[in-house]
């Protein structure tokens, strides 16, 4: 066995030899993979093993295509064929017209991927696949491609290429512990002697905490027991002149597709069952849960009312296998948080189908820094503090009972609620407030009009639309309050601190106390990496000379750790996060400058305080720091006040507020707002795939700088000219807003694609931003937008509509 190579993977299942083997396709030969049994020997090898192209994003279905295309070369590779079922076709089912609308919705994103679906009635549904029921029944989503695999060969095949290509795998291979040393490098202990590495990669399927432990970490991966059974040989299956296609059904909660003259019918019940919480046998290996039928026979009966054939079939075997889920059902592939040259591939419930372009896209972020496409849907670090295995367990029953129930847009489901809250949370719940979640948080969306409103789900606009219209108007008009909880707030001090930044940043940084900027940090490819302000502030009795960054909620340990993997050693900085300690108040309109001034001392006029100032206040008797940014477009203050004293700063805020009827506002209110201003959100808009340049923000940066992390591969970009460029677009509909991922067409060609939309209430217009061909950028120009599977006109207008001049938000 070596006792040196670059990486080890940690996990012989679909996760592991994906990795391995895409590794050796981006150049590291010297790889090794241990596992602790015989490859395949964990979920991996009682996988349902569907294949399918459909996604909830374009990453997901990106991921997916190289999936598919890879089995197919695989299965057609002459030194090692595997058995690959390709292209029997799959369809979604739906039983309401909002499922149709979201299928429709999924065909449009998935076009400008070179995926294409077929959104279909019942009667073709019917039609082709004839064991199939119209009872009940509206249509489905057709996915030509889909397709199932045999799970060992494929696992065995990638192993072979992987080994062909330099790797070597080690099987009965426990790993005992893992040492990380002061030079970030790992060292692998194994009951057959020790392997050091430059990264480690923990691809362990349900044993992920077992070896997560091994690093002071723990996932947020839970399993559930899964349950599906093969049928005896069935007549019309026997007669028919072509195999049957997938069926994965909402209705009734289960799946199937042909095996042999049969059917492998899967069941996610509503009495499911976790497993593994208090630990996992260590001689569970190729091994089953007892069968549980009883336990699926609701589910049973729904799948016999779709397919009545199924009444008259037996049953051969019943297989019942633990599958990991996450919190929010996608999979954790990319970096572990807070630690250095350690990655994880875990989670994949749908491991087989999508493992392929899982370990594809996760080998080239270790080789090269970053994937092809943005991976912040699968980013481990998209989840922070409050992921606990608990947590996970209670989201993975709910969305175990939900498998093929896709979310619909501002639908937030139940379960692991409230998970992050302030101690505003129960006021602003008595106020009538309805909350949406951010990175756990209980933010408010809106504030209902009463305790009955419940808005439909669907991809229109809902019944919210008046009631975000009106905090709107109220902000333009007057003043509203709104909390902004779970900010990413980091503290920055030590005498090399702007040093620091500017290494960072592709612009200028603030230096000056008492102000305020925003700037913009790149990956090496000079791609965008992250959105921040930077507020510095005066030694006080508060603390020394420091700055404070502050990013979205969202990116809590991604900032965190981007910044200290770039800390050197010989600089004077020290970086502690102040992001659970603090809340923001934000007070906005043209009144918002009289609502702070009657509650906290001191002259807040435009000249002692202007627009991008600092200061540190109390509002009432609660500490603060004051400053004067807008993310909605109007004169607006951000309160940033300690969680202790947040309730006291609320009801200074409040009183003061009383004379001029202040409203309360929310998440809703801000999106649409921001919109109209030209204000980009952090991985809907600003995304690893583009530079700063096809992004707009050209006047964040400084190319004239000697360095910054970045700058010589965004200076080829730019030698290049760019790939694609954000632009605003006027949308001709009043039904509904364009949804992210929603394709923009010219002819029958994708020239385009949405990142964000909403109404703009202020200046009356369905409003998106996109990422489209360069030549279709200029102000003018026209083009349609698949809105739902409906072509509407989107006509590209110049940014920020709303005050351009930003006049407003200056006071």
């Amino acid at each position: 066995m070596k006792s040196r190579t670059r990486a080890v993977v940690i996990g012989g299942g679909i996760a592991g030899c994906s990795t391995l083997f895409h590794l050796t396709r981006e150049g590291w030969s010297d790889v090794v993979l241990v596992e602790r049994n015989e490859l395949t020997s964990g979920t991996t090898w009682h996988s349902a093993a569907q294949v399918t192209n459909f996604g909830m994003n374009q990453t997901m279905v990106g991921l997916k295509s190289h999936s598919i295309r890879l089995y197919k070369d695989l299965a057609e590779n002459p030194e090692y064929p595997i058995n690959y079922h390709h292209g029997d076709g799959g369809m979604r089912l739906a039983n309401t017209h909002a499922q149709m609308q979201g299928y429709r919705h999924f065909a449009s994103m998935a076009r400008a991927m070179d995926v294409h679906f077929e959104v279909i009635d019942a009667d073709e549904c019917a039609r082709r696949h004839p064991l199939v029921s119209k009872d009940n029944l509206l249509g489905g989503l057709w996915d030509p491609l889909d397709g199932d695999i045999d799970p060992a060969q494929l696992c065995q095949a990638l192993a072979f290429h992987a080994r062909k290509a330099g790797a070597e795998i080690y099987r009965n291979t426990p790993v005992a512990a893992l040492t990380q040393h002061r030079d970030d490098t790992w060292t692998v202990h194994t009951e057959h002697g020790d392997i050091d590495c430059d990264v480690v990669v923990n691809a362990c399927g349900y044993r992920v905490n077992e070896v997560a432990a091994m690093m002071d970490v723990h996932h947020p991966v839970a399993s559930m027991e899964h349950q599906y059974f093969l049928t005896e040989d069935i007549p019309e299956i026997i007669a028919a002149d072509h195999r049957m296609p997938l069926i994965r059904c909402p209705i009734s909660d289960y799946y199937c597709r042909q095996e042999k003259q049969g059917l492998l019918i899967g069941f996610y019940e509503q009495d499911c069952k976790t497993f593994g919480m208090d630990g996992i046998d260590p001689n569970f290996v190729n091994a089953l849960c007892p069968d549980d039928l009883d336990r699926i026979m609701d589910v049973l009966e729904g799948a016999f009312e779709r397919m009545p054939a199924l009444t008259e079939a037996g049953i051969r075997s019943v297989i019942n296998g633990p599958i990991t889920y996450t919190i929010d059902g996608a999979p954790l592939v990319g970096p572990i948080p807070g630690k250095r040259n350690a990655y994880c591939i875990i989670g994949l419930r749908a491991g087989l189908g999508e493992g392929g372009g899982h370990g594809w896209l996760l080998a080239q972020q270790i080789v090269h820094g970053e994937a092809c496409y943005d991976t912040w849907c699968i980013d481990p670090r998209r989840f922070t503090g409050h992921a606990n295995v608990e947590l996970t367990s209670v989201k993975a029953i709910e969305d175990y009972q939900n498998e093929f129930r896709f979310h619909f847009p501002h639908e937030h489901r139940p379960a692991g609620r409230p998970a992050k809250t302030t101690p505003l949370t129960p006021h602003l719940k008595a106020e009538g407030a309805e909350f949406t979640v951010i990175n756990g948080w209980e933010r408010v969306d809106y504030i209902k009009p009463n305790e009955e409103f419940h808005p439909s789900l669907s991809y229109g606009f809902d019944e919210a639309f008046g009631v975000v219209k009106r905090e709107i108007e109220n902000v333009r008009d007057n003043v509203g309050l709104c909390e902004v909880n779970g900010f990413n707030r980091i503290e920055i001090t030590g005498a090399d601190r702007h040093k620091f930044l500017d290494r960072l940043v592709c612009g200028n940084v603030p230096k000056r106390d008492g102000r305020v900027g925003l700037g913009y940090l790149l990956n090496h490819h000079g791609r965008i990496k992250c959105e921040a302000t930077f507020a510095n502030l005066p030694r006080s009795d508060r603390g020394p000379a420091r700055v404070w960054y502050g990013s979205a909620a969202a990116s809590e340990y991604h900032d965190m750790d981007w910044l200290r993997q770039h800390l050197r050693d010989d600089e004077d900085v020290e970086i502690k996060s102040l992001t659970n300690d603090q809340t923001i108040l934000v007070v906005a309109g043209p009144n918002a400058r009289k609502v702070l001034s009657e509650c906290a001392r001191g002259d807040w006029s435009a000249e002692t305080f202007p627009w991008l100032g600092v200061r540190e206040c109390f509002v009432g008797f609660a500490p603060a720091t004051v400053m004067s940014v807008s993310f909605s477009g109007e004169l607006a203050y951000e309160i940033h006040v300690p969680n202790a004293s947040l309730y006291a700063a609320y009801a200074a805020l409040r009183q003061a507020g009383v004379p001029l009827d202040m409203k309360l506002f929310g998440a809703r209110a801000v999106e649409a707002m921001r919109l109209e201003k030209g204000f980009f959100h952090w991985k809907a808009d600003l995304l690893t795939e583009f530079d700063p340049f096809e992004t707009g923000l050209d006047r964040f940066v400084k190319m004239s700088k000697d360095a910054f992390i970045g700058k010589a591969a965004l200076q080829k970009h730019v030698e290049n000219g760019p790939t694609k460029k954000i632009v605003t677009l006027r949308i001709d509909a009043e039904h509904a807003p364009a949804p992210p991922g929603a394709s923009l067409m010219k002819g029958e060609t994708v020239v385009g694609t949405v990142t964000s939309g909403d109404w703009g209430h202020r200046v009356g217009m369905n409003l998106a931003y996109a990422f489209v061909d360069p030549v279709y950028s200029e102000v003018g120009q026209t083009m349609l937008l698949d809105l739902c599977g409906e072509p509407v006109a989107a006509t590209v207008i110049p940014p920020s509509p709303y005050d351009p001049g930003h006049d407003l938000m200056r006071g």
